[in-house]
């Protein structure tokens, strides 16, 4: 039976099926560690990999952690199933690349800058638009299959879209977030920029490439996919959890004594994800690509690296700055946001075949 007519539910693993309630646990104990422990906390924040380099060293290790299995996954051979749905990479790139960044830095401008004006300091809301910035200039990597399984998507598809993200985003991701930011008027440097992209993407992305290459030659496909990946399981799920205990332990002063401003910053995260997954499933529709491409596609265009956000929040501004509040708050809304648009997605796919089976 194909995707398109499958009719089983498709239900997450324990540990993503309950992301956001390992998230706010994380919050707990990550903002008591910051509370309880604060010259700890201080002296883990201070850890550079050099004076000035700005990039923390327990961040850094547990982002690769997360990331290098992630990277394992992505089969760059896909590259070739670009030809058999053209139409649907089109519109994700579209939304991706031309309309998600500039939609973000748009919103963030108008919220943060203006409408929530009276309640956030000017500096404080340049700080927070940076980070709404950085969080919507990359796209999902790492949720993408979980999204794409829960829609019944097209494997395929999934892979060529994440592998083409992550090689546009080694050259586009630097460039838009310098000149995202500049027009918001933040000043980003584009050193420490260019030096976060190679850290968190390029160095990952080509160990990941590099050890998938080899052990598909040397033990084949069935044994990475059903052996060596799964070993991976654990220590992606221990590195995210502790990344986000110490990221809230160094916000624990900026959550507690600005819960409010969570709140605000949520709103335009909010309006993001559903205005684009929105725009990608109708541009989807509107060109006759079929559902198990659409859905996951919608996905893919409204979802972001929040991963990669965080850890170029806290390279550029610091682990207790807004911008990284900013990137924090959207994994806390990215998970439950992002189960709401799969429910769409599936409740819909009736009303969007109609049109599809129509062309």
């Amino acid at each position: 039976m194909s995707n398109e007519n499958s009719t089983t539910p498709k239900r997450l693993a324990f540990f993503e099926r309950y992301l956001t309630l390992w998230v706010f646990l994380c919050m707990v104990a990550g903002v008591l560690l910051g509370k309880l422990a604060p010259a700890f906390t201080t002296s883990l924040s201070k850890l550079e990999f050099s004076q000035g380099s700005q990039v923390n060293v327990p961040i850094a290790v547990l982002i690769w952690l997360m990331i290098f299995p992630m990277m394992l996954k992505v089969d760059f051979t896909a590259l070739g199933g670009i030809a058999r749905k053209p139409k649907g990479l089109a519109v994700t790139l579209f939304v991706n690349w031309l309309v998600k960044p500039f939609s973000m830095a748009f919103l963030a401008w108008l919220f943060m800058q203006h409408l929530f004006a009276p309640w956030i300091e000017p500096e404080t809301a340049k700080n927070y638009t940076a980070g709404l910035i950085i969080l919507a200039a990359a796209p999902c990597t790492a949720m993408v299959f979980v999204w794409s399984y829960l829609t019944d998507g097209d494997p395929v598809y999934t892979l060529v879209q994440v592998a083409v993200n992550d090689l546009i985003m080694l050259v586009a991701f630097a460039p838009i977030v310098m000149f995202l930011c500049g027009v918001a008027n933040v000043v980003v440097p584009s050193k420490v920029l260019i030096t976060s992209v190679v850290v968190f993407i390029v160095i990952p992305l080509a160990a990941g490439w590099f050890t998938r290459t080899l052990l598909l030659k040397s033990h084949g496909k069935d044994w990475f996919e059903k052996n060596f990946l799964p070993k991976f399981q654990p220590v992606t799920i221990f590195a995210l959890l502790l990344t986000l205990l110490l990221i809230f332990a160094f916000q624990a002063e900026n959550l507690t004594t600005r819960w409010f401003a969570v709140v605000l910053i949520a709103v335009p995260i909010l309006i993001q994800v559903y205005f684009n997954s929105s725009l990608t499933y109708l541009l989807m529709r509107r060109f006759k690509v079929p559902h198990n491409v659409a859905s996951p596609g919608a996905l893919i265009g409204a979802s972001n690296f929040f991963e990669l956000a965080v850890a170029v929040a806290i390279t550029l501004f610091g682990p207790s700055s807004g911008a990284a509040l900013a990137c924090v708050v959207g994994v806390l809304v990215e998970v439950p946001v992002m189960l709401s648009v799969c429910k769409v997605c599936n409740a819909s796919r009736g009303w969007y075949q109609q049109r599809v089976v129509a062309g």
